[in-house]
């Protein structure tokens, strides 16, 4: 326990230092980390606690951004709502709107819950272009953030702590709720909702509570985003924000708390510093999911808990080499994918077509990639990823069965151990 919140305060100190440690630009992805690992958090609520999956949670996302806004254009960031508490409105847009949705949406469970869910989130998303009136059209609706409580909140880092004290506060609150009573029968409900129906709970009641929780902070988190853009269009009910949050949530782990945040945050920064330098990031970023969801269900969090199992289990000295070999085995194998991804989608893009068309006499022109001239034609092209690739998942065959033979033998230790312990091994 001691050490957990030890590595809690350390976190939050390295988060209070960012903006004195990294340029402006980073803030900015800072602040788009934070506003995502709030949605991620809000979202676990609902999907990893109580155990119904949700296709459309940018809808309240969207709804408490345009709560946001409004408010800021209609007081101002002065009398009741000053502009450091204007994330409140985004939060009474997402409740309100959540508590309505929830009704009609925890009326059915599994896949029908699902589906109700994204056809929801789909009416508001094509339904805002037109509601000019409320939503501003394409365009959208802009404001500007007000000074408040001495505070001008003009720069980056103004944006970014009051950012942080939000989603730090967001978060603390979220995880006593999983302490509380209710958050118990949340657990209930993605276990044995008959039981709890049997045991004379009011589940239905129950689920719309989480959902409009839920959907509070969701909408807590678009009302930050419009304190960081001052702008909001319909853009924020897009259906791949709620594809998004799924994929960080799950990505981070639904078994632990700060899984999804742990999820968002990463995510939202490989966003950030890979999407300028491919055009297949969104190809990795769905294929980490793919490999996350195939061997390691329990997502991030769940494979740093395997790690601080295995080291109580077998200590520091037996696991060096096995994580080593594993972590040698994941870059390998991630270089030579990523190499015959990065060939594959300049070779197929159309400015590559155009050149090899306009060039005849040379069919297949050489492809720059890592500073370097490769011909798509060579096989020492292709041999280069592949070999690399085949190598990794050597290693990680080998870090595998060195791990079995680890636990074979101390499993044999136990054994002989438990043997020579007993009476009758004493007697003989």
């Amino acid at each position: 326990m001691k050490t957990r919140i030890t590595l809690l305060l350390m976190g939050v100190a390295v988060l209070l230092a960012v903006p004195s440690l990294v340029s402006q630009g980073l803030v900015n992805a800072a602040i788009q980390m934070l506003i995502a690992a709030l949605f991620a958090a809000a979202y676990s609520l609902l999907c990893g606690q109580a155990g119904m999956l949700s296709f459309g949670h940018a809808a309240y996302f969207g709804m408490g951004s345009f709560a946001t806004v409004h408010a800021m254009n209609a007081m101002g960031g002065s009398g009741i709502l000053p502009t450091p508490l204007m994330p409140l409105a985004g939060a009474f847009g997402g409740l309100v709107f959540g508590a309505v949705a929830g009704y009609f949406a925890t009326k059915r469970t599994g896949t029908y819950f699902a589906m109700i869910t994204l056809a929801i989130a789909e009416l508001v998303h094509a339904l805002s272009p037109h509601l000019k009136g409320t939503f501003g059209g394409e365009a959208g609706v802009s404001t500007t953030r007000m000074p408040g409580w001495g505070i001008a909140f003009g720069s980056t880092n103004e944006v970014y702590y009051l950012t942080l004290v939000w989603v730090l506060v967001s978060l603390a609150l979220l995880y006593l709720f999983t302490r509380t009573p209710m958050g118990r029968l949340t657990l209930g409900l993605r276990e044995n909702v008959h039981r709890l129906r049997f045991l004379g709970y009011n589940t239905h009641g129950i689920s719309i509570a989480v959902f409009a929780l839920s959907a509070m902070f969701s909408g807590l988190a678009g009302g930050l985003q419009v304190l960081n853009n001052e702008a909001a269009n319909y853009l924020v009910f897009d259906p791949s924000l709620s594809a998004a949050v799924v994929l960080n949530t799950y990505i981070g782990g639904v078994k632990v708390f700060l899984g999804p945040v742990l999820g968002a945050a990463l995510m939202t920064f490989f966003g950030y510093a890979v999407s300028d330098l491919t055009q297949s990031w969104l190809l990795y970023q769905g294929t980490l999911f793919v490999l996350v969801m195939m061997f390691m269900p329990g997502g991030l969090a769940g494979l740093f808990s395997l790690l601080g199992r295995l080291y109580n289990r077998f200590g520091l000295q037996s696991l060096i080499p096995i994580v080593l070999l594993a972590g040698v085995s994941a870059l390998m194998f991630t270089a030579g994918v990523t190499f015959i991804v990065e060939m594959l989608q300049r070779l197929f893009s159309q400015d590559y077509q155009a050149m090899a068309h306009a060039n005849a006499s040379m069919p297949w022109p050489s492809i720059t990639l890592l500073g370097k001239s490769w011909s798509p034609a060579a096989w020492t092209t292709w041999a280069v990823p592949l070999t690399l690739a085949s190598v990794g998942l050597v290693c990680a065959v080998a870090a595998k069965h060195w791990l079995h033979q680890l636990t074979s033998r101390e499993e044999v230790a136990h054994t002989a151990f438990a043997k020579t312990s007993s009476p009758a091994g004493a007697a003989q």
